[in-house]
């Protein structure tokens, strides 16, 4: 490989992958409306040449190049959605849509890809088996467009799985890697407490599902604390309580409760599950009530498997010397790459975007998000010795 070569390519591509990212932060569309986004990228792909290209799913660019020997066939993964927020950061190129914005980095993530396509095919000839792009739709929204694009296929074949996440919680020039798990499952629960309603002043001809819900809501707090061991994780929040109506006089027949569920172990996330029910119908039952408990799975966590983790930390220290590469905890956010590493084994990293000097500080899904530009040529400059150094 010639790294002076490939560098000052990295440096010539940047100012288009700048211009790609601030295009897309303009023009975002939520999860499975990735419609223009798809084609946008398509587009820029084909204008590239040299690459097999298809269309997975109706918001999904996949696209493949074959090196000058054999080798390994890697893959690189980019998400390509926006979500349901409205912009206040005043960018130049804030968003042209109203209430809807790129305030996860996903913008960024495809442009990075789309520059690294664009450096790898020039660089054919040293490319050793073959590079999978995948541009995904609608990570933002369960059951996710990762599992829909290993639905259709996209990973046949393929070794390896990369991916990068923009992270303005970390700072720039910071690069996070970790072996296991990297993000958390990512659940779902809603009970519904059926009672029987009455009148406020005869509480004792009613089975009050306030009352019961109330302390469902506070046996459900004491599961992390005393079902999970304490040396695993778990994060069990009850975010919405809704029942009764506008009259202050009435006791209502049902109540809903719902909340949201994380875990990094596999076990600790069954045992999430059965004990939420437990409690819930347990005490419904104790008070005359019933309870219908529904828990949903969300995206899996994302795993980094071990040899292929330590490979990539190899690459990083090796060619990141102006970077502070840092061995993170796990994040307790959900990340729908689980759907790709869930089926091959895979290194998920995380590139620091934010800068306090520069008033990038607001978190991921925040109307002022941004990320500090400066951090997308560290992912462009990974994905391309990814491909070049890990297809070997």
């Amino acid at each position: 490989m010639n790294s002076n070569k490939v560098f000052q390519d990295i440096d010539k591509v940047y100012q288009d992958v700048i211009e790609w990212r601030r295009y897309l932060h303009k023009n975002p569309e939520l999860s499975f409306q990735e419609h223009h986004t798809a084609q946008y990228v398509y587009d820029i792909l084909e204008s590239f040449g040299g690459f097999d290209l298809s269309r997975p799913t109706k918001t999904s660019v996949l696209a493949r190049i074959k090196g000058a020997s054999p080798g390994k066939v890697i893959a690189l993964r980019a998400d390509m959605d926006a979500l349901p927020i409205q912009e206040e950061t005043n960018l130049p190129f804030a968003s042209a849509h109203e209430g809807i914005m790129h305030a996860c980095g996903h913008d960024g993530h495809t442009a990075m890809l789309l520059g690294a396509a664009k450096i790898i095919k020039e660089h054919k000839d040293e490319l050793s088996g073959e590079i999978v792009f995948i541009f995904q739709h609608a990570e933002e929204l369960p059951p996710g467009g990762a599992k829909e694009m290993v639905e259709a296929g996209v990973l046949e074949g393929v070794d390896q799985v990369l991916g990068i996440h923009l992270m303005s919680t970390i700072p720039y020039g910071t690069i996070g890697i970790k072996h296991g798990s990297v993000t958390s499952a990512s659940d779902t629960f809603n009970i519904v407490v059926q009672g029987k309603g009455g009148h406020a002043s005869t509480p004792e001809l009613t089975t009050d599902p306030l009352a019961t819900g109330a302390q469902i809501v506070t046996g459900l707090h004491h599961i992390v604390s005393r079902s999970v061991a304490p040396l695993e994780s778990g994060v069990l929040s009850v975010t919405r309580f809704l029942g009764g109506g506008q009259a202050l006089n009435v006791i209502p027949d049902k109540v809903e409760i719902g909340g949201s569920v994380r875990t990094l172990n596999p076990e600790v996330r069954e045992l999430m599950q059965s004990r939420i029910t437990e409690v819930a119908e347990g005490i419904a039952k104790a008070h005359g009530a019933e309870a219908n408990v529904t828990y949903t799975y969300g995206y899996s966590s994302v795993v980094n498997e071990k040899e292929l983790t330590d490979k990539v930390a190899n690459l990083l220290e090796a060619n990141f010397t102006d970077k502070n590469i840092e061995w993170i905890d796990p994040m307790l956010g959900g990340e729908d790459f689980s759907a790709f590493s869930d089926e091959k084994p895979g290194c998920f990293i995380m590139i620091g975007s934010g800068n306090e000097e520069k008033g990038i500080t607001f978190p991921h899904h925040h109307p002022k998000f941004d990320i500090d530009e400066e951090a997308m040529k560290d992912g462009l400059k990974f994905h391309v010795l990814a491909a070049l150094t890990l297809s070997k």
